[in-house]
Formats: C-alpha cells, sequence, structure tokens
C-alpha cells in the first residue's frame, strides 16, 4: 500500500508544482496594465475499491459503506479571472480604459489569432509612422478598426467620448477620426492567453462579437486612464505560503512511504 501512498504524494506534487508556477506569474503580473490572474482547479483521481458499499460483511449485515481508496490528484484546469481592474490615472489623451467586459481588437500575424485578430484589454496606444493607432509596445500592434489621426494634430488634441468617438481638433476645428469598437464573446473564461497581454477567441470562448462602446454590456471608454492588473499580491502570498505548506506535507507523505518500504524489504530479506 505504500506504493499507493507514492503514487498519490506524487501526484500531489505534480499539481501543486503546477500551482506555484501559477501564483508566481500572478504576482509578477501584478503591475501589468490590463493582466488577469488565473488560479488552478483541481480534481481527484480514480479510486481503488476494496469494499463495495450494500454487500454483506463477515457477520452477514449489510455494509453501509464501502472502503475507496483515492489515488491522488491532478490539475483539472486554470481559470482566468476577468473581473474589472482598478483605474489608474495617467493623463495621458491614447491611454483607454475599458469600463465593462469588452476588448479593444488588434491584428496579428496569422497564425497567432483566428482571422489574424486577437484581444487587449491594456489600453496603452500610441500613433505609429502612419499616425495609425497601435499598440504602445514593441510590436506595435493596429487597433481594428483602423483609426488615422491627421499629422499636423498633435496628441493632446485629440479626445474620446464615453461611447468610442475619437475626434481632434485641428485649425481649431473639431473633427471626427472614427468610431471606437470592442468586442465582447459568450464565455470570456474560453479566452486563450497568448502573451502581450493578448487573448485569442477559441471554440470555448464561442465567436466574438464586434459592438460599439456601451452596447452589449461591452462598457463604456475612459480617456486618460488604465486599467490596472487585477491581481491581489496580498492574496496571491497567502495563497503561496499555503501552497507551499500543502508541497512539504506532500514531500513528508513520500518520506514516510519510502521509510515503510525500506522497512519491508528489511523484513524480506531478514
Amino acid at each position: 500500500m505504500a506504493i499507493l501512498s507514492l503514487h498519490s504524494a506524487s501526484s500531489g506534487l505534480s499539481a501543486l508544482d503546477t500551482k506555484l508556477e501559477v501564483i508566481a506569474n500572478n504576482i509578477a503580473n501584478a503591475g501589468t496594465q490590463g493582466f488577469k490572474g488565473s488560479r488552478v482547479m483541481f480534481e481527484d483521481l480514480m479510486y481503488q475499491e476494496r469494499e463495495q458499499p450494500g454487500t454483506e460483511n463477515v457477520n452477514g449485515d449489510i455494509r453501509p459503506t464501502g472502503v475507496f481508496v483515492g489515488l491522488g490528484t491532478k490539475v483539472s484546469g486554470t481559470q482566468l479571472d476577468f473581473r474589472q481592474g482598478g483605474m489608474e490615472p495617467t493623463g495621458r489623451t491614447l491611454d483607454f480604459t475599458i469600463q465593462g467586459s469588452g476588448f479593444f481588437a488588434v491584428q496579428v500575424e496569422d497564425g497567432l489569432g483566428v482571422n489574424g485578430l486577437a484581444y487587449t484589454r491594456a489600453g496603452n496606444f500610441a500613433l505609429n509612422a502612419n499616425r495609425e493607432l497601435v499598440v504602445a509596445n514593441s510590436n506595435g500592434r493596429r487597433l481594428v478598426p483602423a483609426i488615422t489621426i491627421p499629422e499636423d494634430v498633435p496628441e493632446e488634441n485629440i479626445t474620446v467620448t464615453a461611447d468610442g468617438i475619437v475626434s481632434f481638433i485641428q485649425n481649431g476645428q473639431t473633427q471626427e477620426a472614427g468610431q471606437l469598437e470592442l468586442t465582447v464573446f459568450p464565455n470570456t473564461s474560453g479566452l486563450q492567453p497568448v502573451g502581450e497581454n493578448l487573448f485569442v477567441e477559441t471554440t470555448a470562448s464561442g465567436q466574438a462579437i464586434n459592438t460599439t462602446p456601451t452596447e452589449n454590456g461591452a462598457g463604456n471608454i475612459l480617456q486618460g486612464f488604465l486599467e490596472a492588473s487585477n491581481v491581489d499580491p496580498t492574496k496571491e502570498l497567502i495563497d503561496l505560503i499555503r501552497t507551499q505548506r500543502l508541497f512539504e506535507m506532500n514531500s513528508q507523505s513520500i518520506q514516510a512511504a519510502d521509510e515503510l518500504l525500506r522497512e519491508v524489504a528489511n523484513l524480506r530479506r531478514g
């Protein structure tokens, strides 16, 4: 039976190792704009049946319960937490926060996203050489649909309304540059994270639904703010300590099973 103990404890170590990795990633991204934390879910493995409930025991009585020994645990999945993060004021005109469940759509290379699109909650944008709105990082992924600002318009002259209308002031006149669109999904938990604060559509998420801000629960746009990570560092540190303790307990189970196997081996040799 010590063999089963080794198997159960080793499965626990493997599952907890995954949880430690997820917690570490959450903590590492506690300062990442638009980041959504994850949690690990577990499920028990098969059970070894030793006594079936409802059968007669040696005294002729019916067993009210059976004897089933579990064979350990495994990771059943990781689940993204899409709760709204806090709002960080930046005062920058090309920083946008979505107050709702929508996503910005950006253009990506073939093979990364469905129909060449990925989705982000991080609204830190900039203007590229073509004066198009792009994600303000090294890849400069273009916002979809494209919004272009004339060359002689400084960033501070750009405004965005709550319902996503992008305008600019040129020669003292206010002109409209375009309409920001947002994307919602039937099941946001089914989205796949791919790095760069991006998510891609999957069969589990359902097909992307393009809409305008304030419609279909997508939310409204707030200019001059960025959405903070929704990770709670204190909670993650507490979870980290708890997971470390569970890891130690599983290690002790392995040591105890190993010692028992040694004793059995010594008895057989004796």
